[in-house]
């Protein structure tokens, strides 16, 4: 079964996500011109605006992307402030404090700090995109190094990472609820 230009269009820009893509950027990948690739983008939203669907087609500064129709924000308000959707457990939380804090580490690092497994917080906390493989680490084995992403920075509104609490200097683990310096965040956000 072959896709149409139409359906190959739409995945590009489920794909491409909130970055959106530019009018080059898909005739080039397409394989098409510049005009073929406007005039199929006002096709496919013309067929988003005629029918009752959720999604449009949305261009801001030079790029398209897909969005969600204002008509659906009520339901999206409901399934992101659902409890529970959002939360991290309390092993998660630790996990991520330490990464934020000692970044980049490895897996085994996390488990000498924590003293306990990780790896079900780390498959959480990546699956979530607030942390990520930033490297592999020298040596035997080379294990993967672990690091927050921008989506950690949004998620508990900072900037930079310096604008991360500091620890006191007393402190030499994550233990007796170094975690919470993320339960506030975390609670507002149920």
């Amino acid at each position: 079964m072959e896709v149409s230009n139409k359906g190959i269009l739409e995945s590009l820009l489920f794909v491409a996500g909130d970055e959106g893509l530019s009018l080059s950027q898909i005739s080039r990948v397409m394989e098409i011109t510049e005009d073929e690739a406007e005039e199929l983008l006002e096709e496919l939203n013309g067929e988003y605006s005629s029918s009752n669907r959720g999604i449009h087609i949305l261009q801001m500064a030079g790029v398209y992307q897909l969005a969600t129709k204002k008509d659906c924000s009520d339901y999206l308000k409901k399934l992101v402030e659902s409890p529970g959707v959002q939360g991290l457990s309390q092993a998660a939380l630790e996990t991520l404090a330490i990464i934020a804090y000692k970044q980049p580490i490895t897996r085994a690092e996390i488990e000498d700090i924590r003293g306990v497994k990780t790896e079900r917080p780390l498959h959480t906390l990546v699956s979530k995109g607030l942390i990520k493989d930033v490297g592999r680490a020298e040596g035997a084995g080379r294990a993967y190094l672990y690091g927050t992403s921008k989506e950690f920075l949004d998620y508990f509104g900072l900037n930079t990472l310096d604008e991360l609490p500091e620890l006191k200097e007393e402190q030499d683990s994550f233990e007796d609820g170094d975690a919470d310096l993320f339960f506030g965040n975390m609670n507002n956000r149920d």
